[in-house]
């Protein structure tokens, strides 16, 4: 569950009296609910690409609040709008279940507010409780729109422990059947139609003014050691272990470079163990950061002290081929070269990137030493080619395909 942790994101999550000056000045503008089924947490970075898109709707001259689930001071268990308590379930394992299956709240609020259009970010959420939402949305005459954050995302869910693969069974019963109340689905895939609904497709955008330039505090030409960074809440698809077993293996066959890998995130307990299992096999204990969540300044600084990004190398565990992740866009925002196995449109044959090959082969750590020594491209010269990627200019792609 995420939780609100400061003053400083419930005041992200309110609607400026500026924003709404702005929006009256449009051509038009439309009223819309962002909804979640969680909170938010500073070190998330759903969280973070969630205030970004909505800070992106509303640089497009739209009115945007936002509903979202967290806990009262007192324990309770409410929805929110603005920061606003638009409903208390109370405490206790039944009201844990009513907010699972109670959303009167939310349509009361969208009438009693003129909402034009709800947009929601849904991921395993489809029950027979969220299809009567959005079933009694569309006879209220608004619009919905769904954002599928992965696609295809069946694949991911084979190596997950039990309740996860419990919750996906349950979502694949009912995701076709929520899908057709909406009237499209938002997808960073390339997929036209997603559950048998017409999607928008657009990429992962990037709030550059939350991304502050890459600023190595070491010389990769000059100094013996080489740092890698890897930021992302650690699932399998993100196949760091192939890293851990390319880092291995450039030591076992002789490498010369120091090269140190700096994991930042979450990792569950059964992929900390394999982690670890290869960290031993190969005697690299003193060559892996694990630094936990971070964000802020104290992320940055770990960004400083690496000059070469780790992105997902192994989609091809949950049968995805191509995809827009959020990571690479940052990553390039940044202004850090990195690697990736993927296809990105985006980013396909650009200067900075190493491709990796989709399959389970160790990473060529020696390829990435290689490349790093005669690497000299500026971290603002990095950011220069994704301008165009910003979640103002993806949303109101969004925007412009839902009103046609």
């Amino acid at each position: 569950m995420f939780h609100i942790r400061s003053q400083k994101y419930k005041k992200k999550l309110m609607v400026s009296k500026k924003n709404c000056i702005f929006a009256q000045k449009c051509n038009y503008y439309v009223k819309i609910l962002f909804l979640t089924y969680h909170g938010f947490e500073e070190s998330s970075g759903i969280s973070k690409k969630m205030l970004a898109q909505i800070k992106g709707l509303r640089q497009n001259g739209h009115e945007v609040h936002v509903c979202y689930y967290d806990f009262a001071a007192d324990g309770s268990r409410c929805r929110y709008v603005d920061g606003q308590i638009i409903c208390n379930y109370g405490r206790g394992k039944w009201a844990s279940l009513l907010q699972r299956m109670d959303y009167r709240c939310v349509e009361t609020y969208c009438k009693q507010h003129r909402i034009e259009l709800v947009y929601v970010r849904c991921f395993m959420n489809a029950s027979p409780f969220t299809i009567r939402l959005f079933k009694q949305i569309r006879k209220n005459g608004i619009k919905a729109l769904m954002e599928v954050p992965t696609f295809p995302y069946d694949g991911e869910f084979s190596s997950l422990p039990f309740k996860y693969r419990a919750e996906h069974i349950f979502d694949k019963l009912f995701r076709r059947r929520l899908s057709s109340y909406m009237d499209a689905i938002v997808t960073f895939s390339d997929a036209r139609e997603i559950f048998g609904q017409r999607t928008i497709r657009i990429s992962n955008g990037v709030d550059f003014d939350s991304l502050p330039l890459h600023m190595s505090s070491v010389n990769c030409h000059e100094e013996p050691e080489l740092h890698l960074i890897g930021v992302a809440e650690v699932h399998p698809w993100h196949g760091f272990d192939r890293l851990l077993t390319g880092l291995g293996e450039y030591y076992q066959q002789g490498g010369t470079q120091s090269v140190v890998f700096h994991i930042v995130g979450g990792i569950e307990d059964y992929m900390m163990r394999d982690f670890l299992s290869i960290i031993t096999r190969y005697q690299i204990k003193d060559k892996v950061v694990f630094h936990g969540k971070l964000y802020g300044d104290s992320l940055d600084e770990v960004f400083n002290q690496c000059q070469f990004a780790i992105g997902s190398l192994a989609r091809h565990r949950s049968g995805i081929t191509s995809i827009k992740t959020l990571k690479n866009r940052e990553y390039a925002a940044r202004g850090i070269p990195f690697i990736y196995s993927e296809y990105d449109s985006d980013f396909e044959g650009q200067p900075y990137v190493i491709k990796a090959s989709p399959d389970e082969s160790p990473i060529n750590i020696q390829s990435i030493v290689d490349f790093m020594a005669h690497f000299d491209m500026k971290p603002f010269e990095i950011r220069t080619t994704i301008e165009s990627l910003s979640w103002k200019n993806q949303m109101q792609i969004v925007m412009e395909s839902v009103a046609n």
